[in-house]
Order: structure tokens, then sequence, then C-alpha cells
């Protein structure tokens, strides 16, 4: 981009797949603010790259999201690049997922997007070029049993995502989204700690609840998801937009 070396803002920035594609960036030049609701987090990121803005913020808190990007520009400079990593996850089957479970998730997976786009947009279409890249999931374009509501909620993200796309595909800003599937995160090692715990099955076989999905048999390095990230930052990638960038080894073709 025109623009490399400039300010990329990423949502969720304080660990897994954020962490990494804020780190990505940082490397690669540009000045990066990470934003999240875990103070400690994101400075244990900045602790390796000091050189990293961290914001505390919840996203799901529109007037809150409006100051932290505003003191982010303040610090940084206009943001030419956004990329929305924040989100949650809760399984349940569906009949136990009550309402809270569905808003607590909208309103991070979708809202929190919304907010973010809403608040950046209009510094973007001053610029040469500029990117949105939201962080979905392979359950933005499959279903997964006993998590009825994420599944919701990443299929409405990438519907944003296509919608946002055309509305500016007459400007030099493109909205993208990357699809992972399970990734090595501490969410799934989490889960797969609980599996063992609950079901004694053994490390291997837990796992294998995860990387089965995928025709390679891994779990995604977040590694992978953050040099897609830089892709779509470059030039090469500039009529790329609307798109559901799939990173799961062929479980989806």
């Amino acid at each position: 981009m025109t623009t490399a070396g400039g300010h990329a803002l990423v949502t969720g920035g304080g660990s897994g797949i954020g962490r990494s594609i804020a780190i990505a960036l940082a490397d690669a030049g540009w000045r990066v603010t990470i934003l999240g609701r875990n103070l400690a987090r994101l400075e244990a990121v900045r602790s390796d790259r000091p050189d990293m803005l961290a914001l505390s913020c919840d996203v799901t808190d529109e007037a809150a999201l409006v100051l932290a990007v505003g003191e982010a520009r303040a610090r940084n400079g206009a943001i030419a690049v956004l990329v929305n990593c924040a989100g949650t996850v809760k399984t349940a089957p569906f009949e136990k997922s009550d309402a809270q479970m569905w808003d607590a998730l909208w309103r991070t997976n979708v809202m929190g997007a919304v907010h973010a786009s809403r608040v950046v947009l209009a510094g973007m279409r001053e610029l040469p070029t500029a990117r949105i890249v939201n962080i979905a999931s392979t359950a933005s374009l499959k279903g997964y049993a006993y998590v009825s509501a994420y599944t919701a909620t990443k299929h409405a993200l990438l519907g944003l995502t296509r919608a946002l796309a055309l509305e500016l595909a007459g400007t030099s800003i493109t909205v993208n989204a990357i699809c992972p599937g399970y990734a090595d995160t501490d969410i799934i090692r989490d889960s797969i700690a609980t599996i063992i715990s609950k079901t004694g099955r053994s490390e291997a076989e837990a796992r294998s609840t995860f990387t089965g999905a995928n025709p390679q048999g891994r779990l995604i390095d977040p590694d992978e998801v953050a040099g897609t990230v830089l892709w779509l930052l470059s030039d090469a990638a500039r009529s790329v937009t609307g798109q559901a960038i799939t990173i799961a080894g062929g479980e989806i073709m």
C-alpha cells in the first residue's frame, strides 16, 4: 500500500490471532494500536513490542470506542488499516443457548466490528488507500453443532463484509473477511484441557476434536492468518474486496 508504514488498528490484539496480526504488522513497519478489554494482556504484547500503543477498550461500548480511536489517532495518526479481531465464543446446545448468550456474542462479534468500522471510515475516505479486514471463521460459511449463536454471528459478520465492500467499491477502501478453521490459540488449548478433565481422554484424543475437521489434520497457526492480512494490505490485493478467504486446510472448498 502507498500508506505502508502508516497506522493500523487491531481490535482483540492482546491474544491469539489478534496478537499475531499486530506483531506481523509492526514487523512490517506499521504503527500499530491494539485494543482489548484485558489491559494486562495488551501490556504483555507491548513488553515484546514497546513501539505499539495499547488501549483498554470494550468494542461493544461505542462511546468508549470513539474515545479510544480518537486517542489512537492523536498519538499514531490517521488509521489506514482496521483489523476487526475482537470476538468471543460460547458453546451450548441450541435449547440451552439463552438470550443473554445470544446478546453477548452479537454485541462483540457483530456490533464490535460495526462500531469500529463506523468510527474509522470517515478518516479512511481521506487517504489514498485503506483496508478493513474482518477476522471471521469457517463458522461464517457452514454450520457447527452446539455453537448456534456463534455461527449466526459469524455469518452476520461475513454479510456485513460483503455489503460494506459493495458500498465502498467506488473508493480506495477494500473490505474482506478471513475465515480460519480451528487455530492454535489459548481458547483451543483451554478447550482441550477441559475435554481432558471432563472425559479422561488423552491429549491427542482431545485435540482430534478440533483437528479432525481439517483434512490436513492440524490446527491453523495464527501466523498464517497474519500473513494473509499482510497480503490483503498489499497493492497486489487492491482488487480483492468482499471476499471470504478461508484458511482451513481444505475443510471448506
